[in-house]
């Protein structure tokens, strides 16, 4: 009985979001012609509050909420790299955001490979740009959905139903998507944020009050023989690289770009990411709910640590309050898996079919392909999923981390430093590609590589090592290439060749 009270309560939160979604269309105020400025950036017209609560609930998705209290729960205090990666990315993104959409406005860029060219009339760069965004995001996709398996487990469903109600899920987002594009993750994000709020602190309490505090909860998972709370000197590199490497990473998806490029200025940008350390402070407390877990004597299946907290929710509340709060983390994928089909279907378009396959395509066609496409992507993350095995679609999605950190010089160096050249800057990009994809391969699909001579390496997070050589390779190209015409010349931008989409 109590797992169907599980199941109908989780049902009437993802029925509460749908109806949202399919209500986007009323934000549309004005009857414009179809373009994938109105599709893809809901006509740069969010505020500072839905940036916030777009921005938030993009950065921080389902599979975040489970994944990390999840590392937390088989690798202890390493898994709180997340927290100090999220709180750099905020001053990073008070800086660099509001800067990028400066630019993008006034190229009239959609995208960030749309930027890269206009800065350097350089076809090539852009297009490693936009496969590099598209390459990174369809793993990053594909685990929104491992993080709703994780949630439909602990639901009680039977396997072959909880797939079918994956599959429904996903089915219901594509239609919005297709129909409503940015807005209607936009929408939904209101709801998750108030739905996550809500769920992690009513699940919180309880923990605090069976163990009587934080000190309780940490005793208990220390007595329980978890692994350790505390870094050891060897994971203290690991740790501090992996947090300010994947805080300059995060940056550089295509999906949280496309959100900075949807707000409405870049007052509204810098309002909502003083505001960000909120969804920080929440993370804390899932990595919280991981010890918490270990604590409770919650036992996940094998290989499937990001189970922990579901089963955490499932042991300790209520069936209606269970079904509840599985609902709303369930919703917290429904949005970034919105976006990142949004952003990697507009990068598909506007930097790779209209360049390559139809320069003549009219903004009406762009946003026919583009919707195509983004239903396209949800379909693949679906099959992805079924066709291989959850460690594949992680493995994948530790490269994409790695990928996307390659295209920083390019997409942020250039607004700070001028004289950078292109064919330099795609030579720093390949070898950080190589660098960086054989040095995770080579470890086993690990992010933390060992860097260094002998017995004395240091490890280090694979992709800031890659940026390093990154970095070299594109400087010494452009100093032993000499200046070039001053990137900044409105002449550069002219060779866009597209300026207004």
């Amino acid at each position: 009985m109590s797992g169907s009270v599980v199941t109908t309560a989780f049902l009437a939160v993802i029925g509460a979001a749908s109806l949202l979604a399919a209500a986007a269309r009323r934000f549309r105020t004005t009857d414009t012609l179809p373009s994938l400025d109105g599709w893809a950036l809901a006509d740069r017209r969010l505020g500072p509050g839905w940036t916030w609560l777009l921005l938030g609930g993009t950065v921080f998705t389902a599979y975040t909420f489970t994944a990390v209290p999840g590392l937390a729960y088989g690798n202890g205090a390493l898994a709180f790299f997340a927290v100090p990666y999220t709180v750099i990315v905020c001053p990073l993104a008070f800086v660099l955001l509001p800067r990028l959409w400066s630019a993008a406005r006034q190229h009239g860029c959609v995208t960030v490979a749309d930027l890269v060219r206009a800065r350097y009339g350089s076809p090539r760069l852009e297009l490693a740009v936009a496969l590099t965004g598209i390459l990174a995001t369809m793993p990053y996709l594909a685990l929104q959905l491992l993080g709703i398996r994780a949630v439909l487990d602990a639901a009680g469903p039977a396997p072959a139903t909880a797939d079918l109600m994956m599959v429904a899920l996903f089915a219901g987002l594509a239609v919005a998507t297709y129909r409503h594009g940015l807005r209607a993750p936009a929408v939904i994000s209101g709801f998750k944020g108030v739905a996550v709020l809500g769920s992690v602190a009513a699940l919180v309490w309880l923990v605090l009050d069976r163990f009587g505090g934080p000190g309780g909860v940490f005793g208990a998972a220390a007595r329980d023989g978890g692994p350790s709370l505390l870094l050891t000197d060897g994971q203290q590199p690991a740790f501090a690289t992996l947090a300010l490497g994947s805080a300059l990473a995060l940056l550089m998806y295509p999906h949280v770009l496309t959100v900075g490029f949807a707000a409405s200025g870049p007052r509204a940008l810098r309002k909502a990411t003083v505001a960000l350390p909120v969804w920080t402070a929440v993370l804390a407390l899932f990595g919280l709910l991981g010890i918490a877990a270990v604590a409770a004597g919650v036992r996940t299946p094998p290989g499937g640590a990001e189970s922990a907290v579901p089963l955490l929710v499932t042991e300790l509340m209520p069936a209606p309050l269970a079904g509840l709060v599985l609902g709303a983390i369930t919703v917290g994928a429904l949005v970034p898996a919105a976006v990142m089909s949004v952003a990697a279907a507009t990068l598909f378009v506007r930097n790779v079919y209209v360049p390559l396959l139809q320069p003549t395509a009219t903004p009406k066609r762009q946003v026919r392909i583009a919707r195509a496409v983004s239903l396209t992507a949800k379909a693949g993350a679906v099959a992805f999923v079924f066709g291989l095995r959850d460690q594949a679609a992680v493995q994948l999605q530790l490269l994409g981390g790695v990928w996307i950190l390659q295209i920083l010089p390019a997409v942020a160096l250039g607004l700070y430093v001028r004289g950078l050249r292109p064919g330099a800057l795609l030579a720093g990009w390949a070898a950080g590609m190589v660098f960086g994809t054989a040095a995770v391969v080579r470890e086993g699909f690990s992010s933390v590589v060992p860097l260094g001579p002998g017995g004395s390496s240091l490890p280090v997070y694979a992709g800031l090592a890659a940026l390093l050589l990154n970095l070299a390779v594109a400087g010494a190209g452009t100093a032993l290439s000499g200046r070039r015409r001053d990137p900044g010349d409105p002449a550069a931008a002219r060779t866009a060749g597209r300026g207004t989409p």
